[in-house]
């Protein structure tokens, strides 16, 4: 299965690039191209459960994700249930004195169909999550 890992680094602050990328309850408002539906389905401390429809690229994926979160630093996904079951994406940030450097670590795990391509295509998929998280620095870079 696909795994892999990349950087990204934005002259936003830390905390507006956190708020951004945890901000599942949002994401569906502020990414509706990657996003098209998003449900949360409880909330508890710095844990949630949250159905989601994932487009990533060509694939849509139906997912029940589990988000935990370190403010400022940590955001984890777990994949606990849908088509990609046993996933596993690490979001941390790392302030630097001009903005944060946002390290991604991607454990991807697909069903079906899409298992069987992602054999062929990992970088296809490396690309696609990396347009999500681009646009995730893009608003992070346009908070006040």
């Amino acid at each position: 299965m696909p795994q892999f890992s990349f950087e990204k680094t934005s002259t936003a602050s830390r905390s507006n690039v956190y708020k951004i990328f945890s901000d599942y309850e949002n994401y569906q408002k502020t990414s509706p191209e990657f996003f098209p539906s998003v449900r949360i389905r409880s909330v508890r401390d710095n844990v949630a459960v949250v159905e989601e429809h994932l487009n990533l690229g060509d694939d849509e994926l139906v997912i029940m994700a589990k988000h935990v979160t370190d403010e400022p630093v940590l955001h984890d996904v777990f994949v606990i249930g849908g088509d990609a079951k046993g996933t596993h994406i690490q979001e941390q940030f790392i302030e630097m004195s001009n903005g944060t450097k946002i390290l991604v670590n991607v454990d991807l795990k697909l069903k079906g169909k899409m298992k069987i391509g992602s054999m062929f295509s990992k970088n296809r998929y490396q690309q696609n999550y990396e347009k999500i998280i681009d646009n995730f620095v893009k608003i992070a870079e346009n908070l006040v």
